[in-house]
This record gives C-alpha cells, structure tokens and sequence, in this order.
C-alpha cells in the first residue's frame, strides 16, 4: 500500500476488504464463508453486537494491564490466534509469518493441523507459544505421529478438535470446486489429491481421512500417547462441558469452527454462558 494515511485500514472489516481485493475468489470465499446457509456466521458477529458495556467512571486508568496467563503460559492479553487452515492460500510465507505475528505480540498461536507449513518450520521461525491442533484420522498412526512431533517440537498443548465427524457443508467451496494444496506435514503419508467431480476436493479428502467414530473413549486413547495438556476444542453445551471434565482433560474451547461446521448452533458467546456455568 501507498503512503496516503487515508486509504490504510483502520480496523478488520477494512482488512477483509482488502483481502476480498487481493485474494482469488475461490481462497477468499474459502477463509470467509461458512456452512449451508451461513445463519451461524451471521449469529457470530450479531451476538456480540447484543452485548452492551456498562462502563463504570472516575477509575485510575493510567497504568492498565491485559496481560494474563493460559495454562500457566504468559500472554499479553486473554486472546489467541485460533486454529486455521492453510495460510499460504493468503501469503507465501504462510502460517510461519502468522507465527512472528504471534511472537511480536506476545500471544499464543495454536497452529492448525491443516497447515500448510511444517510443525518443524513453525516451531523454528520465532519464540511465540505454540499449541497444536488436532484431528483424528482413520489411520491413528499419522494422528499419533503429528502429536509427536508437537510434542518434541516444543508445542505447548494438544487442542483436540471434536466438532467434525464429517466436514461441514461449505456452499461457496462446492461452487468454486475448492482445491486444496498439498499439506507438507503428511508429505509421504497422506496425499490431498482425490477424484472428486462434485464440489470441493477438500470435502472429499476430509471424508476420506477423519474418523467419524471418534468418541469420548478415544480420550483415554490420545491421553496415552502425550504428556501434553489437552483442550477439546468444539464444546457448545453444558453437558459436554461437563464430560470434558469428567474424562480428564486440561480445558476446553468453546467454538462453532468459525461457523463452518454445522449450521443452526448457537453463536460461540452465546454458548459460552451455558458452558461457563
């Protein structure tokens, strides 16, 4: 961008605009859209919008603080960068420059399983606290083997991802016949390329590789493996809120994956009253 100060975005709706302009219309619509009808997505944004501050007055502001912690990990401030897939779709340099991102800001990143840099890669790039994503493949060995190298990668914790059992109907991607790149951490093990005429190979490959079976026995199974802390990353409800206590694990996230999974749930804040309580 040029030096006209009028023109630099001022917040992420500019920003999205930006990319809308820069990204082909099959990758933009792939990181924007959401599933079916896309009702969820809209609920995500407009739940916040029903949320109003009660601002209370006459407080010593001069010296303010965000900071915190998360699983015992300092972070400048309660946010994270969320699991997402295949960065080098939006720049060649990929989930790598999102990383430095992280670092410069003091945040935690959880790298996604479907990265399209290497766990190795990320890990070397720069000193931010990673956390590693995880789905559950039918072949359990690949599985076990991405959370091996997390684990001697120094990643921090595993985020076990449990809201895709099937990959969620996105519309935009089945129209555009969405093509996902070849993923270089199952380079050898998994390829993404499937003869697939119908809509997006990316549903067909995720068909063809994610364990519909998973259940809440498999817990034991992964904990089994790791000595990392594990989060289980798709809770929207009180009572799987409270398995996610009972089998043991670390923490939980509650999310709706963007609103790309199943449409018709409720927006993530919304859930997270239920959840929290």
């Amino acid at each position: 961008m040029g030096g006209d100060d009028e023109h630099e975005p001022v917040n992420v709706k500019e920003y999205e605009e930006l990319a809308k302009q820069a990204l082909p219309k099959m990758y933009f619509d792939y990181f924007a859209g959401g599933s079916e009808d896309q009702h969820t997505l809209r609920q995500n944004v407009e739940a916040f919008q029903r949320i109003t501050l009660r601002p209370r007055i006459l407080v010593d502001v001069s010296k303010i603080d965000m900071s915190t912690s998360i699983l015992g990990y300092k972070t400048s401030a309660p946010i994270m960068i969320a699991p997402t897939a295949m960065h080098k779709l939006a720049h060649p340099q990929g989930e790598v420059l999102t990383a430095k991102a992280a670092a410069a800001c003091n945040v935690i990143m959880a790298l996604s399983f479907m990265s399209t840099c290497t766990i190795e890669e990320v890990a070397s790039s720069c000193n931010a606290v990673f956390f590693f994503q995880l789905y559950i493949y039918k072949r359990r060995d690949i599985s076990a083997l991405m959370v091996k190298r997390a684990e001697s990668n120094g990643y921090k914790a595993i985020l076990l991802t449990v809201d895709t059992p099937k990959l969620g109907r996105r519309e935009a991607d089945i129209k555009n016949k969405m093509i996902a790149p070849q993923l270089k951490n199952f380079e050898g093990l998994v390829s993404t390329k499937v003869d697939d005429d119908e809509g997006s190979n990316l549903e067909a490959f995720a068909s063809r590789s994610f364990d519909p079976s998973l259940s809440w026995k498999d817990i034991a199974w992964l904990k089994s493996i790791t000595k990392l802390p594990i989060l289980i990353k798709g809770i929207l409800t009180r009572e799987d809120a409270i398995k996610a206590v009972e089998v043991g694990v670390e923490g939980i996230i509650v999310s709706n994956h963007g609103a790309r999974q199943l449409d018709y749930v409720p927006a993530t804040i919304e859930a997270l009253e239920e959840v929290h309580a």
